[in-house]
């Protein structure tokens, strides 16, 4: 139980940093942050935790290399949202 607390309290942390970068914060919320931070992370997972040799945090991983790779995630999924909310605008 306190694997998943610390689970959504650093996938909301990630989610929060990824917003701040691509600046989407004002539009987010507490909880949008938390499914940025963890579906951030699962993207990463499959895209760029095989080509760094590392995890994630979904894998359970709490080192610098894993936490980087969440995050990377998290902003490639912000951008490809705002990709697609640009796109539908225009």
């Amino acid at each position: 139980m306190i694997n998943f607390i610390i689970w959504l309290i650093i996938g909301g942390i990630i989610g929060w940093l990824a917003s701040m970068v691509m600046r989407t914060n004002a539009q987010q919320g507490l909880i949008l942050n938390i499914v940025v931070g963890i579906v951030g992370a699962f993207l990463g997972g499959l895209l760029l935790a095989p080509l760094f040799g590392t995890g994630t945090i979904n894998q359970g991983d709490l080192n610098l290399p894993s936490l980087l790779v969440s995050f990377l995630g998290a902003v490639i999924l912000l951008a490809i949202v705002n990709f697609f909310r640009r796109g539908s605008v225009r």
